[in-house]
């Protein structure tokens, strides 16, 4: 049976004093987890939540967030976790095009939430309040079976082109991404790691996530980032992993280092799929000294964790994102879905039994992100060197082409990075009545530092053909994110080309 509970309840069978799940004041170890869990899966059956029902959850991270998880699969419905930064309107569209049967919130959500459809469940994880408290009911002992193609989460994109697309992601999905995660990180029982990032993101919940779960590590959730919390969190619980957007990384590494505390637990640490300069990469190590940083590549369509970079091998592959994990096929195609060799940028093309069967009720855009044998169009580009790593070059919409040249914005992106005044940038295309389009770099400078477009452009030339540099600059205070760290290009350009 391939229900979640069955991992859970072989840890609390096997191991049941070990610390299983920490938020806060709480500690609960496998044996206590479990009877939380039957008992809101009890209180689930008794709203008429069961098999197929799919329960949205509008929550920051909580233990409540982590035994939901469970409850939802020991009743046998769908686990859809939603963007809490979402509108109401937003979350209206997800949840009805969804089929949302109920909406689990945190209190301070509640407003965003009303004129929903769907009936809404009020929780006070802010307070560490326990669950079972608002979802109560007898305890359900008995599981419903689940089998390897069915639906065990929906996750929406986070909408940076379109309308947000419903990725379904079945339990053979999800365990193979886990067991991947396990070899990739040689996870064991004996890993503690610090979930930071949004739990309704498959950063923070899958990478590795709750792969440290199967194996039968502990998770020890933060409700928010706080750079110096979660160094405190690390000194403290003794943390062994921890995935970070490159934005949290930063905060991390601002921190005065004579006030740092003992930091020697930490064994790695996930990126958010940023190609990380050699310079971060070395800092990093001078906070963390028995720590790695480990680029990857990864998308929701596949649990994330696509590639990995592997040990020791940091430097000498600098740029890349690493090489395919084991159960991921990985291949660069040109538009007509033929195979390109190694150096040749193309398309990034996935297939293996994590990647998902598609998007929920949306069969147009699933045939269009399919190629027939089963390999899923990214919509990113990149190329293969020889010893098969990956190393990203854009994504094909925010390709620009200037004059029949195609420029990949973080090329131009990670050389900007290289520049002191520099602490934030991104590339983007402007309109040009000569060349089409020509590259333009909205920079965010650091405190106390000014930059001219002379200085960018003789910076950019002493690195880049001259067609490659930005012809244009705009200094900004901050550059829109969505949670896992991406650069929302579509609302840069909005915002600073809306003028011209």
């Amino acid at each position: 049976m391939l229900n979640l509970s069955a991992q859970l309840s072989f840890h609390a069978r096997t191991r049941p004093q070990a610390e299983a799940l920490i938020y806060g004041e709480s500690r609960l170890d496998w044996s206590t987890l479990e009877q939380r869990v039957h008992q809101l899966a009890g209180g689930l059956s008794a709203r008429g939540i069961g098999a197929d029902s799919i329960v949205g959850l509008v929550m920051k991270n909580s233990s409540a967030f982590i035994e939901l998880i469970y409850a939802l699969s020991h009743v046998g419905a769908v686990c859809l976790p939603m963007n809490f930064r979402l509108s109401g309107e937003e979350i209206a569209y997800i949840a009805n095009h969804a089929g949302v049967a109920m909406v689990v919130a945190d209190a301070e959500f509640s407003a965003v939430l009303e004129g929903l459809d769907q009936p809404v469940l009020i929780l006070d994880t802010a307070a560490q309040t326990d669950p079972r408290q608002a979802l109560s009911g007898d305890p359900l002992v008995t599981p419903h079976p689940r089998a390897g193609d069915d639906l065990m989460r929906l996750m929406y994109t986070s909408g940076t082109t379109d309308r947000p697309k419903g990725v379904t992601h079945t339990y053979d999905n999800f365990h193979y991404k886990n067991m991947d995660m396990i070899l990739s990180m040689h996870l064991t029982a004996q890993d503690r790691l610090c979930m930071v990032g949004p739990l309704y993101h498959v950063g923070a919940c899958d990478l590795p996530g709750m792969g440290v779960h199967m194996i039968g590590g502990t998770l020890v959730v933060l409700r928010d980032f706080d750079a110096r919390q979660v160094v405190e969190t690390i000194a403290r619980e003794r943390i062994t992993g921890i995935w970070l957007a490159p934005v949290m990384t930063s905060g991390i590494l601002a921190l005065a280092r004579d006030d740092l505390p003992d930091l020697t637990t930490l064994r790695w640490c996930i990126g958010g799929g940023d190609r990380t300069p050699e310079a971060r990469i070395r800092d990093f190590g001078s906070v963390f000294p028995n720590g790695r940083y480990v680029d990857g590549y990864g998308m929701t369509e596949t649990v994330s964790g696509d590639t990995l970079m592997e040990p020791g091998r940091e430097i000498e592959k600098i740029g890349s994102v690493g090489r395919p994990v084991s159960m991921v096929e990985l291949e660069i195609r040109d538009d007509n879905g033929t195979s390109l060799p190694a150096g040749a940028v193309g398309e990034i093309c996935m297939r293996g039994p994590k990647v998902t069967n598609g998007y929920w009720r949306d069969p147009e855009r699933t045939a269009a992100a399919m190629h027939p044998d089963g390999f899923l169009r990214s919509g990113d580009m990149g190329y293969l060197d020889p010893d098969g790593f990956l190393f990203l070059t854009d994504r094909k919409k925010d390709m620009i082409i200037s004059g029949g040249e195609n420029i990949a914005s973080s090329e131009l992106e990670r050389v900007l990075f290289l520049m002191p005044q520099v602490e934030d940038v991104a590339v983007i295309a402007k309109p040009d009545e000569k060349w089409g389009e020509v590259p333009m770099a909205v920079i965010v400078p650091q405190a106390g530092q000014t930059l001219t477009m002379e200085e960018l452009d003789v910076f950019c030339r002493s690195h880049l053909a001259g067609f490659k540099c930005p012809k244009d600059m705009k200094l900004v205070s901050a550059l829109p994110r969505n949670p896992s760290g991406k650069i929302l290009k579509r609302v840069l350009r909005d915002e600073v080309l809306k003028d011209l």
